[in-house]
């Protein structure tokens, strides 16, 4: 018992440190222009974001049932397709334990990233086209499969006759 609490008071020293060290580096990397910008322009931005996050989790709740959209299961389970969509599957399978160990149903996963997966690729370079994706799936995993460019209706003026038809 002593060893997991030096090595444990050892983690809190540590978090403590480097919790100290952070703001102070910041701090000394910033220009006082840099200062005065800041802070007007952040408390609007993380309001909005926090704003987009709960309309997101009452959406969720209103259209699942069940503990698939309980906010933590909504954020952790989310987090989990997103990392899968990315091939970070060492980083997916660690929330897929806090997933399970908060008793959301792996089923919803499986169904959500079955639904990403089906709508085509996403612009790598739009991050948030794929957190749009991941949410609109989670929210009705069965959304149909995007579809291709419409196929050009046929008998149109100008268009070439097909093969093997004459055009008399």
């Amino acid at each position: 018992m002593p060893a997991s609490r030096s090595r444990l008071l050892a983690a809190v020293i540590g978090i403590a440190l480097a919790a100290c060290a952070t703001p102070w580096a910041a701090a000394q990397d910033q220009k006082p222009a840099d200062q005065e910008k800041k802070p007007s322009a952040q408390p609007a931005d993380a309001g909005k974001d926090d704003k987009k996050k709960i309309d997101e989790f009452a959406e969720a709740a209103a259209a699942i049932n069940g503990p698939a959209g309980n906010p933590e299961c909504v954020w952790l389970g989310q987090r989990v397709v997103n990392l899968l969509w990315r091939d970070d599957l060492d980083t997916a399978f660690r929330h897929l334990d806090l997933y399970d160990r908060f008793g959301c149903p792996g089923a919803h996963i499986q169904a959500s990233f079955r639904c990403v997966v089906r709508q085509g690729n996403i612009d790598p370079k739009s991050p948030e086209s794929l957190n749009a994706r991941v949410h609109a799936c989670w929210v009705n995993p069965s959304l149909p499969p995007a579809t291709a460019a419409a196929p050009a209706p046929t008998g149109t003026a100008g268009a070439a006759p097909p093969a093997g038809t004459s055009n008399q």
